[in-house]
């Protein structure tokens, strides 16, 4: 099964959609098998990270910008604005795809694990993600 999931993200910040994910999951009736997923963007990634503390996310977002700033003179990349080429840095930085086993037709993730399009630019926008469920 093969389905496209869109997440709307607000600013720069991670996004959760576990509960979609999941929801996808059980849809198929996949009891064993793996579900891989695609962000069809070059300035937002994905990752799996703590969802029960929302200050992990921040310290995490903070530590990301500090590490790749706007406005660096080095990016000729500046068309798109200032956050552009920074986001297609912190993409490249981060990961772009995600594994996640399906085990008894839940995804296997920690008790304190979310599902997270991590988005790198200002604006709104709506992610795409590629899921492909098999087993």
């Amino acid at each position: 099964m093969v389905e496209i999931i869109k997440v709307k993200t607000g600013s720069q910040g991670l996004y959760e959609f576990t509960a979609q994910l999941q929801a996808m999951v059980r849809r198929s009736g996949l009891r064993e098998g793996l579900c891989s997923l695609l962000i069809q963007h070059t300035s937002a990634s994905l990752t799996i990270q703590e969802n029960a503390d929302p200050s992990a996310r921040i310290d995490l977002e903070n530590w990301l910008s500090r590490l790749v700033p706007e406005n660096d003179p080095l990016y000729t990349h500046v068309f798109e604005g200032e956050d552009d080429m920074p986001a297609h840095i912190k993409a490249a930085l981060t990961s772009t795809t995600l594994s996640i086993p399906v085990i008894q037709g839940e995804l296997a993730l920690g008790t304190w694990q979310g599902v997270y399009c991590w988005e790198h630019r200002h604006q709104a926008d709506y992610r795409k993600i590629a899921v492909h469920l098999g087993g």
